[in-house]
């Protein structure tokens, strides 16, 4: 009896250390395209050590063969074909770095291998893509996860505190602003602005490049509530420059028993991305990644965020981390894909509600 006792612990100790030594393995990471401006995200942590690119797919010849992680990996780990790419290289996970209209596609090669994926924001140029994204989600056991710069920011996530422990009361309006000056005028590449313009790569401009924001954060504040109605306005300002997009979006949420304000724009003098949470109490200002102001009993405070956990901080940590299972997904986490359903169906809404000039019910 001792002794298969004595067995019994040394087989669950090999498994606990082979499964510890398969954690602490770089995760296998594959990239989808390269004409997304934020593939920087990649080039800057590539030596890092937590992944390791096993292959690039890209289908423009020009960009293959010229774009920065030339020399940061081998060159026999460029294809120009996704499904080539991914049955040579077997990654663990892959970052999608095309057109928000290929997301589908590449969750559609992805799914059937057990491949994880994560986009880069919003999900899907809308719910149909959305909803069949889902379908092979829930028939194939993969994470698909949803990229948003903001959703490291360590002050978002004390401001989700302060609101959680009630420092301003109940949430009565919510005000979130988003953008830059205008993706020619910041110098975003031509294979970026080629399809970022394009109503039907991106599903719109400024209206699905910055309104995902605020959707995303107000669904995780809100902790998934579904509105009552969105009404939009979308412009176009600078119309010689933006001539099939909009350049400027107001998106106006309208929650039972409160109210969302989205202003996304490629007109905003400086680049920001801020919120403002009004309680019955008090008042959270996010201010930037890193800095509040919080007014609570008659007075206002400025601080610093707290630093987030590193498998928190970081969208290759935390992809691995997910993959690895090593930290759940929660439903209406900021990369959820739940969440980010939601998200979709907001903007759809946005933007049927612009076209027609009335207020859309969910």
């Amino acid at each position: 009896m001792k002794k298969n006792i004595a067995l019994l612990l040394n087989l669950l100790c090999m498994i606990t250390l082979s499964a510890f030594a398969q954690d602490n393995q770089p995760l296998r990471l594959g990239v989808a395209g390269l004409s997304h401006g934020h593939v920087w995200e990649v080039i800057r942590r590539v030596d890092r050590g937590d992944f390791v690119v096993v292959g690039v797919a890209e289908s423009n010849d020009s960009l293959r063969a010229n774009n920065r992680l030339r020399g940061k990996i081998a060159d026999n780990l460029f294809y120009a074909d996704l499904e080539t790419m991914l049955t040579e290289t077997k990654p663990e996970a892959v970052i999608v770095y095309e057109p928000i209209f290929d997301h589908l596609r590449v969750v559609e090669a992805c799914a059937p291998k057990g491949i994880h994926v994560m986009v880069e924001k919003p999900l899907a140029v809308s719910t149909a893509h959305a909803k069949r994204m889902a379908e092979l989600v829930n028939e194939h056991k993969i994470h698909l996860l949803t990229n948003y710069e903001t959703t490291w920011y360590d002050s978002n996530y004390e401001a989700y505190c302060m609101v959680r422990e009630g420092k301003i009361g109940d949430i009565i309006r919510i005000n979130v602003y988003d953008g830059h000056q205008g993706p020619f005028e910041i110098g975003c590449s031509k294979e970026f602005t080629d399809w970022l313009t394009d109503p039907k790569l991106n599903g719109g401009g400024a209206v699905m490049d910055f309104g995902c924001y605020g959707a995303n954060l107000a669904t995780w504040l809100l902790k998934g509530e579904e509105p009552i109605s969105v009404y939009a306005i979308l412009n176009q300002q600078k119309p010689a420059l933006y001539p099939e997009v909009d350049d400027d979006a107001t998106i106006i949420v309208h929650y039972r028993d409160l109210t969302v304000q989205i202003m996304a724009s490629w007109n905003w003098p400086i680049n920001r991305k801020d919120m403002h949470i009004y309680g019955q109490k008090g008042y959270v200002y996010q201010d930037n990644a890193t800095n509040l102001r919080v007014f609570s009993d008659t007075k206002e405070v400025k601080l610093k965020a707290p630093p987030l956990d590193t498998l928190l901080n970081d969208p290759f940590r935390y992809l691995k981390a997910v993959v690895r299972n090593q930290i759940p997904v929660n439903s209406m986490d900021l990369s959820s894909l739940d969440n980010n359903l939601l998200v979709v169906s907001i903007l759809e809404a946005a933007k049927r509600s612009a076209e027609s000039g009335d207020v859309v019910y969910f």
